[in-house]
């Protein structure tokens, strides 16, 4: 007969000794007096006082659960306050410090004791929390508010360990006074930032809605991002006119990086200034300055959060990429070996490329969900394709095609992951329905995907939609307008140009990446036929010649393995000017 397991809602006091192990083993018999007499003469009444129910002590610890939250702090308050008050004659080394935590929660009732994720929620805040401090999860705090003469402070969010959602955690003033330094948060396992309220200069109250408004917007936008932890509003703006050190701001919210800013009015103008800085090492890794008129201030948000998000994504990238090679390759988990994968993306050789492709199987190996992993192994094929590196390209298309489903598949609501797949989809497969419908669903989760807007332009170029191409590369280029690939968007808007015919402005736009990239397959590709529709002779052969080089296999009769035209009239074109060019049939 199986036995229904009671619950109920109890709000659980976790209670730990700092140093336990070390205090005993300096003075085993000393220690354990000093611990027994202070629950029976101190602690015990402060639990009983409150109305506190003792489920279990461990020695060094110990769980209670009370019926109200303010019953539950309250006591924990007194228990520190007491537990201080008895240590003011101690050798610092002889100190008994608590640690507690408090969350309200529903936990599982077996006989005397009680289990469940309301008690190990108490536990977990309990291990976080400060020598003499009390940490309150967000359950218990919403059940506090007014009810307390202490202040209490929003920490922020943290994931605790086995939780599957984070915890709003919040600590108590145990003493009455000004707030004391917040707990150090643990980093999360991906690249992490808080974004905190812009500072406006001059006191204008509309200024303050702006500044407020497009903060928030660029939050939103970051969001989008699955590869960034992002910290909340409502804890970013708790910082709201405070002299904090960055590296504080760092520790007690648990990010990496911190962006912050100010807003001048002049007039009928804005200026807005922002910082990109690196929370550990107080370094700035960015910095820039944006204006615009306040006619519109709604566009004027949005233009300054395209520009803010889109130069602010790639100096992440690039410090998560540096801080990823400075890691000893034994402490590599999957998201170390995505960004060693990054790594070699952008080192753009057959060597980098071939070590890209290892690392991100490394990362998938470790994590088989990580989608993002998936679609850059796929891309890897993709720049094997366009640097002529092929060796056996039925292999590669069915390897490349078998990733871009996965990372599909995986990453419906991850943005890199489904413009990575559509490229690949695009332009090693050929498929551009599947790739057009992927890229959208990438840029509306993020419209601020720089990627994602060139995969567009190229996937728009061979559709046969030359100006849409045309504007979706200039976007990727704004947001992103030192990226490395930049060269790859020059030559997807030469491309566009040639399919609109445009010879002169494509050989332009094309030449300068082939001279730049040399081995560049798709850019000789655009010179070559070009220069010959162009009436340029011999820019068309020295052009052709190079393409030979690169990719000698490469015929009139397979130009659609290479060049996935849709429309019959632009593929003609294509194959008019290579054929003009010297490519064989």
């Amino acid at each position: 007969m199986s036995v229904v397991q009671q619950r109920r809602l109890a709000a659980i006091l976790a209670a730990d000794i700092v140093g336990y192990s070390r205090l005993v083993e300096a003075d085993e018999a000393g220690s354990l007096a000093a611990v027994g007499d202070l629950w029976r003469e101190a602690l015990n009444p402060l639990v009983q006082g409150h109305r506190g129910r003792l489920v279990k002590s461990m020695g060094d610890g110990a769980i209670v659960e009370f019926a109200s939250v303010v019953d539950a702090v309250s006591c924990a308050i007194a228990m520190q306050q007491a537990v201080a008050a008895r240590q003011t004659d101690a050798a610092p080394e002889q100190r008994i410090l608590f640690r507690i935590g408090i969350n309200l929660g529903d936990v599982v009732v077996e006989g005397d004791d009680l289990l469940g994720e309301g008690v190990i929620v108490a536990a977990r805040l309990e291990q976080l929390c400060e020598p003499g401090g009390v940490l309150v999860s967000g359950t218990a705090f919403d059940q506090l508010q007014g009810k307390l003469a202490q202040t209490v402070d929003l920490v922020g969010e943290q994931q605790l360990k086995n939780l599957a959602r984070p915890v709003r955690i919040y600590r108590v003033n145990t003493d009455g006074g000004q707030p004391a330094q917040r707990p150090a948060l643990t980093l999360p396992d991906r690249p992490s930032i808080a974004v905190l309220p812009f500072t406006s200069i001059g006191g204008d109250a509309e200024q303050d809605y702006f500044a407020d408004g497009m903060v928030e917007e660029i939050i939103t936008a970051l969001s989008r991002m699955r590869w960034l932890f992002v910290i909340a509003r409502n804890s970013s703006f708790t910082y709201r006119g405070r002299a904090v050190d960055v590296k504080q701001i760092g520790r007690e919210l648990g990010v990496r990086y911190v962006l912050e800013g100010s807003v001048r009015r002049a007039g009928s103008r804005v200026r807005i200034a922002g910082q990109l800085v690196d929370a550990a090492t107080g370094r700035q890794l960015w910095a820039d300055r944006f204006e615009g008129g306040l006619a519109d201030v709604f566009d004027l948000q949005d233009r300054v959060t395209a520009s803010v998000v889109g130069a602010v994504a790639p100096q992440l990238e690039r410090a998560e990429i540096d801080r990823a090679q400075r890691k000893p390759t034994a402490s590599l988990d999957a998201y170390d070996h995505f960004l060693r994968g990054m790594a070699g993306i952008h080192g753009w050789t057959k060597e980098a490329n071939d070590a890209a492709f290892a690392s991100f199987t490394r990362a998938i190996a470790l994590d088989p969900n990580f989608a993002a992993a998936h679609a850059l192994a796929a891309r890897c094929f993709s720049q094997r394709k366009a640097s002529g590196w092929v060796e056996d390209r039925a292999k590669d298309v069915a390897v490349a095609g078998r990733l871009a489903r996965q990372a599909a598949e995986l990453g419906v609501d991850d943005a890199i992951a489904l413009g990575g797949a559509a490229f690949v989809q695009s332009y090693v497969i050929g498929d551009l329905d599947t790739a057009e419908s992927l890229v959208a669903r990438a840029l509306t989760l993020d419209p601020n995907y720089a990627w994602g807007w060139q995969v567009s332009s190229w996937i728009k170029g061979w559709a046969g939609e030359p100006e849409v191409a045309i504007e979706h590369a200039a976007r990727a280029m704004r947001l992103s307008p030192t990226d490395p690939h930049t060269f790859t968007m020059r030559t997807a808007t030469a491309s566009a140009h040639f399919g609109a015919a445009r010879y002169d402005e494509a050989l332009a736009w094309a030449e300068q990446v082939a001279w730049e990239r040399p081995g560049f397959l798709i850019a000789a590709i655009v010179v070559a036929a070009a220069a010959a529709l162009a009436d340029r002779p011999d820019t068309a052969e020295k052009a052709m010649a190079r393409l030979r080089q690169i990719q000698p296999a490469m015929r009139l009769s397979n130009l659609r393995d290479h060049w996935p035209v849709r429309r019959a009239e632009d593929f003609a074109r294509w194959s008019q000017g290579l054929q003009r060019a010297g490519l064989p049939p």
